[in-house]
């Protein structure tokens, strides 16, 4: 499997948090995320897997996170099985080898077009249904690097 993957994409919320989210009364949005998911980053990319986010929202908060994990993220993607295929016909991707984790109901067309879907323990149903691989971890729990320590063959 690890030779067909050229690309991971992960959803941010659901995935790399436990999709809950902080408002504070100034209108802010915060989100709690694990550490060990940037280890996990950093474990594929010593694979020598590219990696980002495609996320639906459009928050602070994910870029802030994307470029704290030195990977590129697109957000505030309505549909985004449409904006994979534009970045895969774009940086010449086969949709047969990309990995994707996600973890609702809009993740679901996405993960019907690519090779490698792979959810949370916690994900929607209908999304479990579509994954190759279901995670141990619960979104926000380290999910990355559970999936990077299978990849480097430790699981």
């Amino acid at each position: 499997m690890l030779n067909d993957i050229k690309l991971i994409v992960y959803d941010f919320d659901g995935v790399m948090t436990d999709n809950r989210v902080i408002v504070r009364e100034d209108g802010m949005e915060s989100v709690i995320v694990n550490r060990s998911d940037g280890l996990g980053i950093n474990i594929i990319k010593e694979i020598g897997i590219p990696q980002m986010i495609l996320s639906t929202e459009t928050n602070r908060v994910v870029e802030a996170r994307a470029k704290k994990l030195g990977i590129p993220m697109i957000q505030g993607v309505g549909d985004k099985k449409k904006v994979l295929i534009a970045y895969c016909k774009e940086n010449n991707f086969n949709p047969n080898n990309i990995l994707y984790v996600g973890n609702d109901i809009n993740d679901k067309e996405v993960m019907g077009i690519i090779g490698y879907p792979v959810a949370p323990s916690d994900a929607h149903l209908d999304i479990k249904k579509l994954a190759k691989l279901t995670l141990e971890n619960k979104g926000g729990c380290g999910v990355v690097k559970e999936l990077a320590e299978i990849l480097n063959g430790r699981m």
